[in-house]
């Protein structure tokens, strides 16, 4: 059933395959649980009071919040999908209420700190600095998503007119302008990387030096280690970087609704 789930995610919901792994990794995680603590319990069988169950003991472990509250959508939409194929006659997720969280102010940086880092720090003149400094450019200089920048393919990128076409939530597709100042970043980052990496997998613009795609821990320990030594920021990911883009275009005068 799980597995029809996820199927049902990416052909029907066009799910992103970021998506699609959370997804997976709540729900296995819940089924381990559920055979654990109920083992002549099936997923069909689990009752309300055995969700909830599953939820105070992620409470008791110390999840945060958030956490807990994207685990419980995952319940929500798996077992929405098992009533409306009429694996179940009643959907004993729909009583999971979400727990209260602390909205926190967005974290973003300041601009001289980013202008700095672009335009002063020495990035090694190889392919894994200008890799580095290529995800840097593109996360502050877009705004995108970090899927959205794990999805680009060189094709993706249209020099003439300075955009780039990524694929966002529910893998829909849209035109996003980019600074004139990237492209070079994109040209030397493509050179070294067919000198010092060679065949690419599927045309993927960032890769590994195995010339696989990159992966979100890769970016996540690139951005860390730059935003740590050039910031004042206690947070290091890239989402801090789009926060910082939208941020700093709402500084400038730009619309709230265009952002």
């Amino acid at each position: 059933m799980l597995h029809s789930f996820l199927q049902h995610l990416v052909s029907e919901k066009h799910q992103s395959k970021h998506t699609v792994l959370a997804y997976k990794t709540d729900l296995t995680q819940f089924l381990t649980h559920l055979n654990t603590e109920y083992p002549t319990v099936t997923p069909t069988d689990a009752t309300y009071l055995v969700l909830r169950k599953w939820v105070i003991a992620l409470s008791q472990k110390g999840l945060s919040s958030r956490s807990i509250n994207r685990k419980i959508a995952s319940l929500r939409a798996f077992y929405r999908f098992l009533h409306q194929r009429s694996y179940i006659p009643e959907n004993p997720a729909t009583k999971l209420d979400t727990l209260q969280t602390n909205k926190s102010l967005p974290i973003f940086l300041r601009e001289k700190e980013v202008l700095g880092l672009l335009k002063e720090h020495p990035f090694e003149n190889s392919f894994r600095g200008w890799r580095d400094k290529l995800i840097l450019e593109l996360l502050y200089g877009t705004g995108m998503r970090l899927s959205e920048l794990l999805g680009l393919r060189d094709a993706d990128i249209c020099e003439q007119h300075y955009t780039i076409r990524v694929t966002g939530k529910r893998n829909k597709a849209r035109i996003i302008p980019f600074p004139k100042a990237v492209q070079p970043v994109v040209a030397t980052y493509q050179a070294h990387r067919a000198r010092e990496v060679g065949a690419i997998q599927d045309e993927w613009l960032l890769v590994t030096r195995t010339g696989k795609a990159c992966y979100p821990a890769l970016v996540y320990r690139s951005v860390k280690r730059y935003l740590q030594a050039h910031t004042h920021a206690d947070q290091h990911s890239p989402h801090v970087l789009r926060h910082t883009f939208a941020t700093h275009l709402l500084h400038k005068g730009a619309d709230l609704t265009a952002i």
